[in-house]
């Protein structure tokens, strides 16, 4: 697969002009999604910790469909903006304009809906409660940086307070 390496770049590195509080973050959910939230579900296997059989099947199905739908429109949102990256920033040197097509005519930050969706399957998933409320920790943080980074953008970003007007809602359709 053929990489653009100024994206590439963009999407991995730390910029001088991120914002403050996404360094917290950004740096908080890189660390609590991939080790505190699968230790937890470990260890709550391995101590049993929330039993046995406690998630039917069907929910479980429901759970592996909903994260696999949450996964692919945070991935959608990734490939129709180029400017979609890690860390919060206003990138000028890149043209950086509102993103208004794919997924982001349904809600302004498709990326944070889809992975907060994935988040909280995942709980279901890996069958442990103890992992559900890691996951809702995830989401809240989700939550507080999507109003943090549209207020940043409805700021800073030329265009964005019009796209916000046009695309109301920022995760939720028909709520937030």
């Amino acid at each position: 697969m053929k990489l653009d390496q100024e994206l590439v770049e963009e999407r991995t590195t730390l910029k001088d002009d991120v914002k403050q509080w996404d360094k917290y973050l950004a740096g908080s959910t890189s660390l609590l999604y991939p080790f505190a939230y699968l230790i937890v579900a470990g260890l709550d296997y391995r101590f049993g910790w929330t039993g046995e059989d406690n998630f039917a099947l069907w929910l479980k199905l429901l759970a592996v469909v909903i994260g696999l739908l949450g996964y692919g429109f945070s991935i959608w949102a990734a490939r129709v903006n180029k400017f979609y990256a890690r860390f919060v920033r206003i990138q000028t040197e890149r043209g950086h304009h509102p993103v208004t097509t794919g997924p982001y005519r349904i809600v302004r930050h498709p990326g944070y809906a889809g992975l907060s969706l994935f988040i909280l399957a995942s709980g279901i998933i890996l069958e442990s409660y103890w992992a559900m409320l890691v996951s809702v920790v995830m989401v809240v943080i989700l939550i507080v940086r999507t109003a943090l980074e549209d207020r940043t953008l409805q700021q800073e970003l030329p265009g964005y307070r019009e796209y916000a007007q046009q695309t109301r809602y920022r995760l939720l359709p028909g709520i937030w």
